[in-house]
């Protein structure tokens, strides 16, 4: 009886230890500029740091502010694939902005999210 319960909890660390991977998901741990920022400078670009790579095709960022909808470059994952850098093309006038992301991890799963970020007069 003792070498079953000892199978059993194996099995139980075994399967434990495989659920891990599959709750992975991308999520945002620092931007640039950060979330809830107020900023002086206007910036040229957004970068975006994910806890796990992510799949470029299917990750994207919009920005709106205080005129609407501000225009932005194709993004690029830098060399650690974990990194999204969002150039902004269009012109920013002082006020609040959002960003809003969506982002595929390589291992299939999605997420999204928002922040804020205020550049000052």
């Amino acid at each position: 009886m003792p070498h079953a319960h000892l199978r059993q909890l194996a099995a139980g660390l075994v399967l434990l230890a495989s659920i891990g991977p599959a709750l992975a998901h991308a999520h945002l741990v620092r931007a640039v500029p950060a979330a809830d920022a107020t900023i002086a400078q206007t910036p040229t670009e957004l970068d975006l740091d994910f806890s796990e790579a992510v799949d470029l095709a299917f990750t994207g960022v919009t920005v709106a502010g205080p005129q609407g909808s501000v225009q932005v470059g194709p993004a690029a994952l830098r060399a650690n694939g974990t990194t999204l850098a969002v150039p902004i093309t269009g012109p920013l006038a002082p006020g609040a902005y959002t960003v809003t992301w969506h982002a595929l991890a390589r291992d299939g799963h999605k997420t999204e999210g928002h922040y804020g970020f205020t550049l000052k007069p």
